[in-house]
């Protein structure tokens, strides 16, 4: 028994490591992976899905057997599809198959899933196995989780320091503030995400390029929120053979005449006003589930305020900018008593050269916010 309890966890942890091939691809849809053993548990086959639109992980290890699956053994690191989308539904797959044993490590909070899927296996005398593994399939797929749960996009707050805290001199000059490796490795962080938002602050100020420097294909998706409008006519961002840009602008106070300086290509997008939960909902609607908020210290205090943030990735460089007037992360919370200020959860630090990299997870409730 624990001989069998130690091969299942083995097998789940390889459906798991292969849905994560998937990384930055899959979305809207999860990340997922199956593995397919044969009645005598040996593995007979395996698969993942690798891009939005394109098969399944049950219906790709289905495609690569070269042996009868019949009375075998699948692992899944998320309950299998019932519905017709892009695909066939995967259980319908798994039903016909033969197979007699079903190992799922969670449910998918897809609400046209959600149980349904293990429902039809059980109904067809399929023996389902489900919670193996529960932990690391939560955290590969917490951005599909919560976009499914919330309808906002799992947002995640970047920015880079100095040791007093930072983000650039008073004449507004930021480059560069961490060094080359740190940078390097925030092109390899944004490859993961749906999509990259900065304010019109940012764009007038630094003009980024916003992009994974070619890691992934296509580029994630780059948004500009703004509350006037006033944006420059020349622009990175206006570059849409590099990546898409979305500009999403507030109609209660822009100034909708300037919308002639943004050029064909570029998308455009209004909300009713400039809370950033409606850009995370908007973003939501379009399938991102993750979104990399790189912006300056007003948008980034709006976002936190609303909900918008779930995760934090902080740079801090071993350097002193001083100056009264020098930029900060953020602007004024107005907390008036440190039991109400935000407290990070499991911060996690490590050195890249000689600047510090902490993520942590972000949880607005138990502030003066709630």
């Amino acid at each position: 028994m624990i001989v069998s309890h130690i091969s299942n966890i083995k097998w789940m942890k390889r459906a798991i490591y292969l849905a994560s091939l998937g990384k930055g691809r899959t979305s809207p849809n999860p990340m997922v992976g199956a593995v397919i053993l044969d009645k005598n548990g040996n593995l007979i086959s395996e698969g993942f899905h690798s891009k939005s639109g394109m098969p399944h992980a049950e219906a790709m290890a289905f495609n690569n057997l070269k042996k009868d699956a019949r009375d075998g053994t699948i692992y899944v690191n998320l309950e299998p599809c019932c519905h017709q989308g892009k695909t066939p539904p995967c259980v319908d797959k798994i039903i016909s198959s033969g197979i007699k044993k079903v190992f799922v490590s969670i449910e998918d909070p897809d609400k046209r899933v959600s149980g349904k899927g293990i429902k039809l296996l059980k109904d067809a005398g399929i023996k389902v196995h489900l919670g193996l593994c529960e932990k690391e399939s939560q955290e590969l797929n917490k951005s599909f989780i919560h976009r499914n749960i919330t309808d906002n996009a799992f947002g995640v707050m970047k920015w880079a320091m100095s040791m007093d805290g930072r983000v650039g001199l008073k004449n507004g000059k930021s480059k560069w503030i961490t060094n080359k490796d740190s940078r390097s490795l925030v092109h390899s962080f944004r490859a993961s995400f749906d999509a990259i938002i900065i304010g019109g602050n940012t764009l007038r100020n630094d003009d980024p390029l916003l992009t994974s420097r070619g890691i992934r294909k296509p580029e994630p998706l780059r948004v500009v929120f703004t509350k006037t409008l006033d944006l420059p006519e020349k622009s990175n961002l206006w570059d849409c053979k590099l990546a898409k840009t979305l500009v999403v602008y507030d109609a209660s106070t822009a100034d909708k005449k300037l919308l002639k300086r943004i050029p064909d290509g570029v998308k455009i997008e209004e909300l009713s006003s400039d809370n950033p939960i409606l850009l995370s909902n908007l973003l939501a609607k379009k399938g991102c589930n993750n979104v990399l908020w790189e912006c300056g210290p007003k948008l980034a205090t709006s976002a936190m305020k609303a909900g918008c943030i779930q995760e934090l990735m902080t740079f801090i460089a071993p350097k002193i900018l001083g100056g009264a007037s020098s930029m900060n992360p953020f602007s004024d919370f107005e907390f008036t008593d440190m039991n109400k200020v935000f407290n990070l959860n499991e911060p996690e630090i490590s050195f890249i050269g000689d600047d510090i990299f902490v993520k942590s997870i972000f949880n607005s409730s138990g502030s003066g916010f709630d």
